[in-house]
């Protein structure tokens, strides 16, 4: 299988190269049960995120590594954009955002009260692991709004594709969309 290897901030990633549905292949970069990365990233990107006051992320792949960055930084908690509503979540906050480059169709993301309140007046850390159109970005900056929160942050393990020449995102390394 062919791989793209990339350096995150000296810890060395082999991701596989994987064809997507509309052509496109990515160098796949997957946290999810992989302790060691998730603890270097989220280690790293704290020291880029440290004056936030809170972090926001969305599941699944943010999880882990938001939680490390809280654990980090001392915060007690984080919030969570969920991909569905959930009976917790009845009073909280929803976006339509467009189709993202691995899902490939119009989601939603669902705040609770909770988070939004923990996001309101605050200085927010939005936290990914990837980040390529933006489209779920601009989703989780909506939310931040919605909730009375600032956008103050934006970090990500990778930035994907032409994603690396924003200049209001902050990353370890970057990846091509081949």
């Amino acid at each position: 299988m062919k791989t793209f290897d990339v350096d995150l901030h000296g810890m060395q990633a082999h991701l596989p190269i994987i064809p997507l549905p509309s052509g496109v292949n990515i160098a796949f970069f997957n946290l999810h049960g992989n302790v060691a990365l998730t603890e270097h990233c989220g280690k790293e990107l704290s020291k880029l995120v440290s004056d936030c006051d809170v972090l926001l992320t969305a599941e699944s792949k943010g999880l882990q590594l938001t939680h490390v960055i809280a654990r980090e930084l001392g915060h007690p908690f984080y919030a969570v954009a969920r991909k569905s509503k959930k009976l917790y979540m009845q009073d909280g906050l929803e976006v339509a955002i467009n189709s993202s480059i691995t899902t490939g169709r119009e989601q939603k993301l669902y705040i609770s009260k909770h988070d939004a309140e923990l996001m309101r007046g605050k200085k927010v850390g939005i936290i990914d692991d990837v980040v390529s159109t933006g489209h779920s970005l601009v989703g989780l900056e909506q939310l931040v709004q919605m909730s009375g929160g600032t956008v103050y942050k934006k970090a990500f393990v990778l930035a994907e594709g032409s994603a690396a020449e924003r200049n209001d995102i902050l990353y370890l390394g970057v990846i091509p969309l081949l």
